[in-house]
């Protein structure tokens, strides 16, 4: 899967609505892809007590599926626009596997840079931060 196809698929679950007068959903979508070529996609949950972003949401389905690797990850808001992950979604896919340090995030602009660019000073030197 090309990063263009992965956006496409980030953009295609986001759906902004209201759950209840306590919680919205799908305004951030997150797709994934996986070292067997699965994707899978999760969209933001904000309630009035927690968050849970659209990239844990997407780790969430993809552990449920049984696999832990991810080979690249993307978010994107409601106008489409690429979103670098948050710091506990950075620690969050690092700490899913320990491999998913060289996972390819892609970031606004058409860059891109592995996890641990993202995280090079990591606090957990036991998993080759």
């Amino acid at each position: 899967m090309n990063d263009a196809d992965l956006i496409a698929r980030a953009q295609a679950v986001v759906n902004p609505r209201k759950l209840s007068p306590m919680a919205e959903a799908g305004g951030v979508g997150a797709a994934l892809v996986t070292p067997a070529g699965n994707v899978y996609v999760g969209v933001c949950i904000e309630t009035q007590s927690a968050i849970m972003c659209a990239e844990r949401a997407a780790i969430a389905a993809m552990v449920t599926a049984g696999e832990s690797r991810i080979t690249t990850i993307v978010a994107v808001d409601w106008d489409g626009e690429i979103l670098p992950p948050c710091g506990v979604c950075r620690e969050f896919i690092w700490q899913v596997h320990e491999a998913n340090r060289a996972a390819r995030v892609l970031l606004p602009g058409g860059a891109s840079a592995t996890l641990a660019e993202l995280l090079p000073h990591h606090w957990w030197r036991h998993g080759g931060g």
